[in-house]
């Protein structure tokens, strides 16, 4: 059965304490975050370091094919970033840590590739097109994972997985990840489309425990959290290598490993931002840079010819997956 987790308040805001001897007597006792206050900060990088240039064109307003919320951004192409995103959110090292020291050997993304590929697709097919109820028995399970998952002594930097600062980030980069494959694959969206994309897309960091006032209220406003966050990125070496056995697909069979490697290969860097190349020392000539965007300009005219079902069919077989595990109280993940 799946049993109810109650999180508590200390659980959810754990992070660094200030010590008491410290010289700002308001700060004292306060836990703190790893971001300055947004408000009053002024981002160093620019959103062309931080993100993709999107070389296809801008979308008509009026084309009955465009489509501007997250759920029409689960298309099966939009996996071909799948391992860029996860090299993103492991730029903050309390993330990278806390999955490669992870003691949940059941869902270790080294150890058991298929199920944790399964359980991170069902979490985002839950967030968008799941019901209340599904999303709160999601949240439940991934508490009972997450309890787990916390620094030791010997841990090089300090986390836990119920911290809303680090599980902001990571939604902030799926966000991002779906945005970015969404225009490549139909094209740029104005001003109103992306803010349209952008609010639809709340549940991604609000399913598990960031509040919605934590969520940026606009898309501008989401710019200069990222700017600002894309500050803390780094990765040392024992980052950098988990990366590249990830992308190299270590963790699974060479038979199926050898003739995917140089195409994922591609694909990843090709969907890294050029700050996160440069701090992953990756790679990436202009002639790479228009292979990428004349592969995304094909497979967008021809996904234009595909019926949904068959673009969007890996997600609705996860969500009735999902449903039939909940229905017969089995192990959700």
């Amino acid at each position: 059965m799946t049993s109810v987790v109650r999180v508590s308040a200390d659980e959810i805001d754990t992070g660094q304490v200030i010590p008491e001897e410290s010289a700002d007597p308001a700060a004292r006792g306060k836990r703190k975050s790893y971001l300055p206050d947004l408000t009053t900060a002024v981002p160093v990088l620019t959103t062309g370091q931080t993100r993709l240039t999107v070389a296809t064109p801008e979308r008509r307003p009026n084309e009955a094919y465009v489509r501007t919320e997250i759920e029409d951004a689960y298309d099966f192409w939009a996996a071909a970033g799948s391992a860029a995103n996860v090299a993103m959110q492991l730029g903050w090292p309390e993330v990278a840590y806390g999955v490669m020291e992870s003691k949940v050997d059941s869902g270790a993304l080294m150890k058991h590739p298929w199920k944790r590929l399964r359980t991170t697709e069902q979490y985002l097919a839950v967030a968008i097109m799941g019901t209340d109820e599904e999303r709160a028995a999601y949240r439940e399970a991934i508490n009972t994972a997450h309890r787990h998952v916390r620094s030791t002594e010997s841990s090089p930097v300090k986390y836990n997985a119920f911290n809303r600062e680090l599980q902001m980030w990571v939604a902030a980069c799926l966000f991002v990840g779906f945005e970015d494959t969404h225009q490549l694959l139909h094209g740029r969206m104005n001003p109103e489309q992306a803010e349209q994309f952008y609010r639809s897309a709340t549940p991604l960091a609000t399913t598990l425990q960031v509040t919605e006032d934590m969520w940026p209220a606009t898309r501008v406003e989401f710019d200069k959290y990222w700017n600002v966050a894309c500050e803390r990125i780094t990765y040392d070496e024992t980052q950098k290598k988990f990366i590249n056995d990830l992308v190299d697909l270590r963790m699974i069979t060479p038979l199926l490993a050898y003739p995917l490697r140089g195409l994922l290969r591609f694909l990843t860097i090709g969907s890294l931002p050029p700050l996160f190349r440069e701090k992953l020392e990756l790679r990436w000539r202009p002639i790479d840079q228009r292979r990428y965007d004349n592969l995304f300009l094909f497979v967008g005219f021809v996904n234009r010819f595909l019926p949904r079902p068959l673009r969007f069919g890996g997600f609705y077989l996860i969500m009735r997956d999902l449903r039939r595990r909940i229905r017969k109280d089995q192990a959700l993940i």
